[in-house]
This record gives C-alpha cells, structure tokens and sequence, in this order.
C-alpha cells in the first residue's frame, strides 16, 4: 500500500512539473488538460495516506500533496462560482438576448437526427459545427429553411465548419493562418435591432500522439486569430474547439493578445470532451468575448453522439456597459514578441495531414 502511495505522489509531481517546462512537444502540453483530475486524485491521495501504515517519512510526503493542492486550486479555483465576479443586469439599451450552440460533432458520427432535434429544441440564432464534412452538410440542410444565412467550409480532413444563422450574414470569410487545410471562419452579422457583432469559430489541431506532436500549430493559429480579432471595432464572440484549456499559457497569451474576456472565470470549467467519460472530461471547447458583450449563461448540452458535448451560451450586447472594462488584459512587450515567434512557428510546422480522413 504505501509504493501504491508514493507511485501516485510520484506521478502527481510529474504530471504538475511537464507543462511547467515550456516545449511544445504533446508530452509536456497534454497534462495541462488533466489539472482538474490531478487535482481531485492529488485529494484522494492525501486522504489515502492516513489509511495506511505511516513510515517516518510520512508528514513530508502529505506535505507535498498539500502542495500540490493548493498549487492546483489557486489557478482551478477562479474557474468555479467561488471566484468572485460582478453580475452584470441587462439594461433597455442592450441587444435583446441571443443565444448560440457551438458542437464538434465528430466527422464520423452518424446520428444526424439527434443533433437536429438538439438544434430544434434549443433554437439558437445561430450554431457552429466543427468536423462536420459533406455528409454532415447534406444532412443539415433540413435546418437551411429556419437558418438562411450561413458559411460552410466543408472539409472531410476533420476540420471542415459549418455556421447557420437567423441574423442576416453582412460579410463572411474563410481564414487559413498557419496552414491550408485548418481554416477559421470571420462572420460579420446584424441584429434586427441594428446591433452588429463578429463571430469568430476556431478548431486548430491537438497535440497528441495520435495527431500533431507539438502544439505549434495549434498555438500559431490561436495566436493569429487573436491578432486578427483585436483589429475588429465591433462585438467580437470566439467559439470553438480550441483542443486547448483555459488557463495553459498559450490560452492565456490568446486572451491578453486578443484583448478579450474568458466568460468561464467566476462560472465553471463547462467541460466538454469527452462526452462519455464524465471522470476524464476536459474543458477545451472554449469561449472568449469583448467587453461590450454580456454572458447570461454558459453550459454543456446533452450528448448527440459525438465525443464533444457541445456548449450553449445566452448573451446581450450592451454599448453603453463599461463596468467589464476591468477585465481586459492587454499583452506585455515580451508577450507580444512571445506570442509572434509561436505564430510563425506555427507557419513552419507541417502537420502533413491527409485530405481525406477515414474512421478506420
């Protein structure tokens, strides 16, 4: 009982101590994904350890774990409705509410009607998919009829998006920072009651050892999004399935670069993927905003078949509301150089990607 006991304190430090050491490669970016766990088995372990025999080295070793800890509870804490944020009320001057579903829907799952019904039951303004290819697009098409408005990049490499919207499309564009098959999509809009916003929709690739080994790519094109998303003078909401977690240092550069607001600080961790094991879920589908816009509610939907749940927010847009103006944080000059190396070694990688990606 007590290797089993130091082995998982063994591997709690380990897992805490690689993404501390900034490569890129996916052995030191993928425990960032794991905090939450770490946290809760670093709790279990320390409670573990009064069940067994105690050896004198005992207090040092819950020492540590108490360490652990805090260490994870300080940074998982502000992601929790035990960090104190301001509540912020709608006003009459602000948009009427709006609402969207943003889902990777997994290229391969075939159970199209269940996310029909999903966007049927919910009816948002719009909705965003991700690795939705030809045969997702032909069977969305029921939906063409109450969304008229829409921009697809269908892709059958994993990273096709499709966006379907009752607001009407001003303009709409396909961007391709760091390579020609990860697109980004840029989608002006207009609200009947003359609000204009920006929805931007982002799927970068995962470092893991199945798809990229490094997170270049994945971080070069958050990275660029970010700069392209500060020069927009409008409402600006980025959605999408970032393959990231909020508090990794690229999400955070993607923030201060961005200049926008992470709406999860002060409500929960909204996690995401996987949808059907609920102990090893992370929160990598995320979400930022500018200032001008207001979070009413953000969480998980039920599952559809994919292995994303997807996530639904309800929100206003308010011109005349400055109070989440705190909130913005801007990037330091190292930051900013940071983050332009990781652009451009995003722009080198090559993730030699197939075109056409089968199941098997």
């Amino acid at each position: 009982m007590w290797g089993i006991y130091l082995f998982l304190i063994a591997l709690l430090a380990v897992f805490t101590i690689l993404p501390k050491i900034q490569s890129s490669h996916w052995i030191f970016r993928v425990p960032e994904f794991g905090k939450i766990q770490i946290f809760y088995i670093t709790f279990f372990t320390f409670i573990f350890g009064f069940l067994i025999e105690n050896p004198s080295n005992f207090l040092y070793s819950q020492g540590l774990l108490v360490l652990l800890f805090v260490h994870h509870g300080v940074t998982l804490v502000k992601y929790t409705p035990l960090y104190p944020v301001k509540k912020y009320r709608q006003q009459h001057k602000s948009s009427q509410k709006l609402h969207f579903i943003s889902a990777n829907v997994y290229q391969f799952n075939k159970e199209y009607d269940r996310f029909i019904k999903l966007i049927e039951k919910y009816s948002p303004e719009m909705f965003l998919t991700m690795e939705s290819n030809g045969e997702w697009e032909q069977a969305m098409r029921v939906l063409e009829k109450e969304y008229p408005f829409q921009h697809k990049v269908t892709l059958e490499n994993t990273y096709g998006m499709h966006f379907y919207s009752k607001i009407e499309i001003k303009s709409a564009k396909t961007h391709y920072f760091v390579a020609d098959d990860i697109p980004s999509i840029e989608v002006h809009l207009k609200t009947d009651d003359g609000f204009s916003f920006v929805f931007f929709g982002v799927h970068p690739p995962p470092p893991s050892p199945t798809e990229e080994e490094t997170s270049k790519e994945r971080d070069g094109d958050l990275l660029s999004a970010a700069k392209r998303v500060k020069d927009i003078n409008e409402p600006v909401i980025v959605v999408g399935d970032f393959n990231n977690v909020a508090w990794s240092k690229s999400s955070i550069l993607f923030r201060k670069t961005s200049h926008l607001i992470d709406p999860r600080i002060g409500r929960s961790f909204v996690s995401t993927f996987h949808a059907k094991y609920r102990l090893l879920r992370f929160p990598i589908d995320l979400m930022f905003h500018s200032e001008d816009i207001f979070i009413k509610e953000l969480k998980t939907l039920e599952n559809f078949g994919s292995d994303h749940l997807p996530v639904y927010c309800e929100f206003f847009i308010d011109h005349h509301n400055d109070e989440q103006e705190e909130q913005v944080e801007g990037a330091t000059a190292e930051e900013k150089a940071e983050a332009e190396e990781m652009i451009q070694e995003g722009k080198e990688e090559d993730g030699e990607r197939d075109a056409v990606v089968t199941e098997d």
